[in-house]
């Protein structure tokens, strides 16, 4: 995958600033990255990273470069459309003990689980604490959501090569509501006692997302045109 494919400039805020101007010590750096693939139109390919850094000189005063003293890495295969994970497997690049790499094998009792009904508690009861490794389940847990994200854009993928049911004709209602139900309670904008929710079960549309506005504006479109220009 290109660089240019997305956005790498930084996410953070500019840096901080003391009382007297100057920018402030940075002393650790942690980093996680997560991309989805489609491996097939019926699996999912979720791979994800964690890196922690601390900076030149702070732990070895004579190190001229950045020291890395976590980075695990984490594939899981997802099909598509059940969301159920198929495949799991755990790397550490970096590590602090020898013993680290023992729980590695662990994460194979991710096979089987769903991820989208109960992961999170799932996830905590098989791998937190001294049941698994902190920062790999950490990062396991960012990559939930990611997972989810990637519905949506399996199905563009699909409408976009004209394959599947997202070619053949609009969802119908029914379809829709399994969609956005999966949504229900992730979120205060999802809560299933609230607006957004009591919209759509009363048979509203969804309103365009804010993201697809600004983008169509800046393509020199009307933002009503969301509908035909997204693929879903």
């Amino acid at each position: 995958m290109t660089a240019s494919l997305f956005d790498t400039a930084s996410i953070l805020p500019p840096e901080p600033r003391g009382d007297d101007g100057e920018p402030l010590e940075v002393l650790h750096d942690r980093e996680y990255r997560v991309q989805a693939y489609r491996k097939r139109d019926d699996l999912l390919l979720i791979r994800g990273a964690v890196r922690d850094q601390k900076p030149p000189g702070l732990y070895i005063d004579i190190d001229p470069d950045p020291l890395t003293i976590h980075h695990m890495q984490l594939d899981i295969e997802v099909a598509f459309p059940s969301l159920e994970i198929v495949g799991a497997s755990v790397a550490f690049e970096t590590h602090p003990n020898e013993t680290c790499p023992n729980i590695v094998d662990h994460y194979e009792k991710l096979v089987g689980l769903s991820i989208a009904r109960g992961f999170t508690h799932k996830v905590r009861e098989l791998f937190g604490g001294p049941r698994g490794c902190t920062h790999t389940t950490a990062l396991l847990q960012a990559m939930a959501p990611v997972a989810m994200q990637s519905i949506w854009s399996m199905r563009a993928s699909q409408a976009g090569r004209g394959v599947g049911e997202a070619s053949s004709s609009p969802p119908t209602d029914e379809q829709r509501r399994a969609m956005w139900q999966m949504n229900l309670n992730t979120c205060h904008v999802w809560a299933e006692d609230g607006e957004q929710v009591a919209h759509l079960e009363a048979g509203g549309e969804f309103e365009p997302p804010v993201f697809a506005r600004e983008r169509l504006v800046q393509l020199g479109m009307k933002p009503e045109d969301w509908r035909s220009r997204m693929r879903s």
